[in-house]
């Protein structure tokens, strides 16, 4: 029952009874990532593109799509990686989550969540002042 509630009063937690009932009416699945987020096509949207959409393992996190999908949802490309072999490249680093907000997001050196020294001032900058 817990399945039921948490489709029915959240949108974050994987899909929403209406994404449910329209998958199911109206959705192809295309393929599935090595997330486990499945993706799915079907009916026409106000472009009259083809719609395509994705049902997220877990919460919906857009940073969370890699790639080569991110690509197929957002129309740059019409072949989704499941119907060719998609292969990233060179330049294209691992997928990684956002993690802002988390313990692992960025930190610049000097910065008060960081763990370094804020490094010493050099002398070598001028502020400035209004009419000088």
């Amino acid at each position: 029952m817990a399945g039921f509630f948490t489709q029915f009063f959240t949108w974050w937690n994987g899909q929403t009874l209406n994404t449910r009932f329209n998958t199911w009416r109206h959705g192809a699945k295309v393929g599935e990532d090595e997330f486990g987020n499945v993706y799915y096509t079907g009916g026409v949207d106000s472009e009259g593109r083809q719609r395509r959409w994705v049902i997220y393992k877990g919460y919906s996190e857009a940073s969370d799509i890699p790639p080569g999908w991110h690509g197929w949802i957002h129309h740059r490309v019409d072949t989704p990686p499941s119907k060719e072999t998609y292969a990233p490249r060179d330049w294209q680093l691992p997928h990684q989550p956002n993690l802002t907000g988390t313990y692992q997001a960025y930190r610049p050196k000097g910065s008060i969540l960081g763990n370094e020294e804020r490094p010493r001032v050099t002398g070598d900058y001028d502020a400035w002042t209004p009419g000088g």
